[in-house]
């Protein structure tokens, strides 16, 4: 009896050993992660959301460096860092806008105006299998990094230094612009002038006058001081801001399987916690931004805007029509 004991006895302490080693053999990582918003913007906490879930899930393990505001560069600038081989920055929240221009196709799609009619579509979308499939797209281009889940930040409105309510206010007017083709084809088809600016330089240029429009979700034109330099907002909702977190294929290739599923759950987890907090938050904003005396227009009949950028959606569709009409028809699922 005293042996079997003993044998026993052996045999737990034998796998409390081979259970400490396992553990300590378990690698801390740091991984650095970009936000070009304040924290406290709907992709600034839905960053915070996964990053806490990550450290959660791995016991501390995994350590994500959460970096706000642009310290670590332009949506731009971390965008082609991101892309290149030994990136500084392993992880980022990016507008998929901005990846159209670098050959994602089927991100194009999702940047055409007016396609998502309400959040319950864009939602219907996002968990589809269909996005799913969109998440590797930037990998099978060569782009370095693999997509892991995705967010919304309301849909996007024009603001203006000057007071305008309809289309014909804008004509003649300097909007900001990127290299998204979305965000030159409206400035275009409503008559403005599009000048590139940097989103850090964006809030001097309206002070200067060199831009008179530029557009962004409520919760960063608010987070960004927007309201100080131009107090007409436009309720035109012409694209709504799409967000997907990317990691580097070199930091993703090197987390062991279990780390990988640990990432995927988080963002899974961030992804529906922007899910929660999106419409909550924009309603709130937008009451702050009207008590901040901003002249606030809404839109009672979007058709004429459409119809302003029909030649441009339907030339974009064009380039895979299968794929944007099973976009379109996740409004009814």
């Amino acid at each position: 009896m005293k042996k079997a004991l003993f044998i026993f006895s052996c045999m737990i302490a034998g796998i409390a050993l081979f259970s400490c080693t396992k553990k300590s053999e378990e690698k801390e990582i740091m991984l650095v992660m970009a936000e070009v918003n304040p924290p406290e913007t709907i992709a600034g906490r839905t960053d915070q959301a996964f990053k806490e879930k990550v450290e959660e899930l791995s016991g501390g393990k995994i350590k994500i460096d959460l970096q706000y505001s642009g310290i670590l560069g332009d949506n731009s600038t971390v965008r082609k860092l991101i892309t290149q081989p030994g990136s500084t920055i392993q992880i980022a929240r990016q507008s998929t806008a901005g990846f159209a221009a670098l050959g994602c196709s089927s991100y194009s799609l999702l940047s055409i105006p007016f396609t998502f009619s309400n959040r319950d579509h864009f939602w219907a979308f996002a968990q589809s299998e269909t996005a799913e499939k969109l998440l590797n797209e930037p990998k099978e281009k060569g782009l370095n990094i693999i997509g892991l889940y995705y967010g919304e930040e309301g849909f996007r409105h024009l603001f203006l230094t000057k007071p305008a309510a309809k289309i014909e206010d804008l004509a003649g007017l300097t909007m900001r612009v990127t290299n998204d083709k979305a965000l030159q084809a409206i400035a275009k088809s409503l008559n403005m002038e599009a000048v590139h600016v940097d989103f850090s330089d964006l809030y001097g240029a309206m002070q200067t006058g060199k831009v008179d429009v530029a557009d962004q979700p409520l919760a960063n034109y608010l987070a960004n001081h927007f309201d100080e330099v131009a107090k007409n907002i436009i309720l035109d909702g012409h694209q709504l801001g799409i967000m997907e977190t990317f990691i580097t294929t070199e930091a993703w290739d090197s987390l062991s399987e279990k780390q990988q599923k640990i990432i995927r759950e988080a963002g899974k987890y961030a992804s529906e916690y922007c899910r929660k907090i999106s419409q909550e938050e924009e309603d709130l904003i937008l009451q702050k931004i009207k008590d901040a005396g901003v002249s606030v227009v809404p839109v009672a009949d979007i058709s004429p805007w459409q119809k302003a950028l029909d030649g441009y959606i339907k030339e974009t569709a064009a380039s895979d029509m299968e794929l944007y009409n099973e976009i379109l028809s996740y409004a009814n699922k």
